[in-house]
């Protein structure tokens, strides 16, 4: 990035000063979120940072009496009544140095206390409004950049605002000083001192917002960097990254990405140390001057050489915590900007929430386990999707029934079962379950009431046990065995080392690998542990082998007993057992009933069986 191609100047500061009103809201929202996490050591740890910016106002001040003390006692040639004074003088500026230490020492152990625990608090936050808003947010790249800003960065802004602000009101303090100690030169060096560091005062002006744009700027491509190192370092995309031979595209693509992302970023760091090396030769030139002014005085006995020697200190110093202060302003602004993005990322509010007042869950009906599952006039579209995935479905399931539901690739069915979990709401219609609107149900009430196995579940790397009562704190051995016997799955557990506590996956030491087949009978353990009234079942058997299908299949019906069941697939092998079957097409029931009475129809079901029966008899030899 060259420096001609950055905005003006005048521009940035203007933006600056409006971008620092705008921003100043988050503060008191900070302050309470670090007091939340960090509790009295906050208080602690500005106590000892105030200490600390009195201590080198209390060396400078030392500093004339001590030079002043050992000229006087040169000139008494070592006598011990005039030496003794500028001894003294010399072990109280040692006093304050190691003062000045151990306050340092008690301030970074109480920064590191605070920060770690305001790490983790903010972490919770992300986490938990991770779990908290809509599905929908998760197809929505905008809510991607959000949650990669609040995940990398975020985490430490706070801790970093606050020490920034520490440091600011430290050096504040201890700038005050020195001001008032050179006002004894007149007042026109205590304006030099300032008039010093103004060019250091653009600079930062200009660079935190600059910075902050670019970071905004290069979060996609950022992202789309670690997509690309999590495909070339993770265990999903290693067989077809060696069989497509993908390795070298990848990586020159990362390479090229890394490159312009890298370029850009010293671009604008080499523009902001020439900006700074240019700020810093004025102060010195200021400086210079003004210190010539003071040896001259010296010489021509105006002051005496402790007064130089103080002026010497005082405005050296001064200049240094003028340019650190400005630089926290810096940081404050700059940190300030990224919390934004933290509490966007937090503001996010879901539309699929509890209602205000909800309403009792529905019980079982009479004589089943299972309750009545209704969807009336159903209309859905994804968000940004370009057609719609239901429309105006029509569907009932009825108590303890088992009911397939079948169709083409893009029918809806997985969508159907995103709505009956209410992941989503529906556009126009209504979902009930026993009677009851989603809407109206409290989201844990609602979820309580069905239990599911998706598409694709979550391979949890943890032990086997933990793999089937996943989330369930105290949950009984004797549940978590006739979970996994009713999925067919003790048997796998049987042959692993150590049976129900074998560690599953290889991101930990220890761990088993199991097939695609044997992590969905887990999965199906998982879905059969909750006692729900409805349960849901996405392509239950896609990675089952016909013999762990058949063995599966047998079970099943006993195993769903009196609960309303959902089962979504593509095999009429599946389909056969259920007691109703529903056609989909375009988000609509297009035919349903019995697979003798669908096939006697004629219609898409038949005719698909029929394709399917004539494909399987001519491969039979």
């Amino acid at each position: 990035m060259d420096a001609d191609r950055l905005p003006r100047d005048g521009q940035l500061v203007a933006e600056k000063l409006a971008g620092v009103i705008a921003q100043a809201r988050y503060l008191p929202r900070v302050l309470g979120l670090v007091r939340a996490a960090a509790g009295r050591w906050t208080p602690a740890w500005l106590a000892l940072l105030l200490l600390q910016g009195l201590v080198p106002v209390a060396i400078v001040y030392l500093t004339r009496p001590l030079v002043d003390g050992l000229g006087a006692a040169v000139r008494a040639q070592g006598a011990w009544d005039v030496a003794a004074p500028a001894i003294g003088w010399a072990l109280a500026m040692a006093g304050a140095i190691v003062l000045g230490e151990a306050l340092r020492a008690a301030s970074d152990w109480a920064g590191t206390v605070q920060a770690r625990r305001v790490e983790d608090h903010v972490s919770g936050l992300i986490h938990a409004q991770s779990t908290r808003v809509d599905l929908a947010f998760y197809e929505w790249p905008e809510f991607h950049d959000h949650l990669h800003r609040a995940r990398h960065e975020a985490r430490h802004r706070p801790v970093e605002l606050l020490e920034s602000c520490g440091t600011f009101l430290q050096n504040v303090i201890t700038v005050a000083a020195m001001a008032a100690v050179l006002l004894a030169f007149g007042w026109w060096m205590s304006l030099a001192l300032l008039l010093s560091t103004l060019p250091a005062l653009l600079v930062v002006l200009r660079f935190a917002v600059l910075q902050h744009r670019w970071r905004a700027r290069a979060t996609a491509d950022e992202r789309r960097t670690a997509y690309q190192d999590w495909v070339m370092t993770s265990g999903e995309a290693a067989a077809e990254l060696r069989l497509f031979g993908l390795g070298e595209p990848l990586r020159a693509a990362y390479r090229d990405l890394r490159a312009r992302l890298r370029g850009e970023e010293l671009g604008l760091v080499a523009a902001q140390m020439r900006a700074e090396l240019a700020a810093t030769a004025f102060a010195l030139l200021l400086a210079g001057a003004c210190l010539g002014w003071v040896l001259w005085q010296a010489i021509v006995g105006a002051i005496g050489l402790g007064d130089a020697a103080l002026f010497y200190v005082a405005f050296g110093q001064g200049q240094r915590l003028v340019r650190s202060l400005l630089s926290g302003m810096g940081r404050i602004y700059y940190n300030v900007l990224f919390l934004g993005n933290l509490f966007a990322f937090l503001d996010l509010e879901p539309r699929v929430a509890d209602p205000p007042r909800p309403l009792p869950p529905p019980e079982s009906a009479a004589g089943t386990r299972g309750l009545e599952v209704r969807l009336e006039g159903v209309h859905f579209r994804y968000p940004g999707a370009g057609h719609a995935a239901m429309q105006g479905l029509d569907l009932a399931f009825r108590p303890g029934e088992i009911a397939a539901i079948v169709g083409a690739n893009g029918a809806g069915k997985s969508t159907l079962v995103k709505l009956l979990c209410r992941f989503y709401d529906p556009d126009a219609g209504r979902v009930l379950l026993g009677g009851v609107d989603a809407r109206g149900l409290a989201l844990a009430d609602l979820r309580a009431l069905v239990t599911v196995l998706f598409q694709e579940p979550m391979r949890y790397d943890a032990t086997v046990a933990e793999n089937i009562a996943v989330g369930v704190g105290d949950a009984q051995a004797s549940d978590i065995k006739a979970a996994a016997r009713a999925a067919g799955a003790d048997e796998l557990i049987a042959r692993l080392p150590h049976g129900y506590e074998s560690l599953l996956g290889r991101w930990f030491e220890g761990g088993v690998e199991l097939s695609v087949g044997e992590w969905q009978r887990l999965a199906l353990a998982r879905a059969f542990f909750r006692p729900a009234p409805v349960i849901l079942l996405d392509e239950p058997t896609s990675a089952m082998d016909s013999w762990a299908e058949a063995d599966w299949l047998k079970r099943f019906r006993s195993l769903a007993a009196g609960r309303t069941a959902v089962v979504v697939t593509h095999r009429f092998t599946t389909a056969m057992q259920a007691d109703v079957i529903h056609v989909m097409d375009q988000g609509r029931v297009v035919e349903s009933g019995s697979h003798a009475a669908l096939i006697a129809r004629g219609e898409a079901y038949a005719r698909s069986w029929n394709a399917q029966m004539r494909a399987e008899a001519g491969a039979t030899p």
